[in-house]
């Protein structure tokens, strides 16, 4: 094999694996920025918590009102601050990190997570700082 099929090999199973981080998780639902504009507006929002994973420099550099901080580095060791029988919506930059951290959390026992896909990238609402 030529080392350029090799490198291609590498760069095919990276994507690959990158494709595969990105897939849905089984009980772990997308939500769309607009979806959790609709959502942080209604009664529903007593029903769930927010949690953005995103360190705290990024998160005191603008984040969605409602939304708690709790880095994606941390969460593991935070979980006693979870409370498992409300909905738990999660938020990063992107929604890579918040996908991360809803799969910790589905294998912490956390019934119900939503991921915000496209992460505060995405939001046009209102950001405090």
């Amino acid at each position: 094999m030529s080392s350029t099929e090799l490198l291609l090999i590498a760069v095919v199973a990276l994507f690959a694996l990158m494709a595969y981080r990105m897939m849905p998780v089984k009980g772990i639902a997308a939500v769309s920025a607009d979806e959790l504009q609709e959502r942080l507006g209604k009664a529903k929002k007593s029903e769930s918590q927010f949690i953005d994973v995103r360190e705290p420099f990024e998160y005191q550099a603008g984040h969605v009102p409602g939304f708690r901080n709790v880095p994606l580095s941390q969460l593991k060791n935070r979980m006693q601050d979870i409370d498992k029988s409300k909905d738990v919506v999660v938020m990063c930059r992107s929604g890579a990190r918040s996908m991360q951290a809803a799969k910790l959390l589905k294998k912490n026992g956390v019934p119900r997570v939503l991921n915000v896909t496209g992460g505060i990238s995405r939001w046009t609402g209102k950001v405090e700082k």
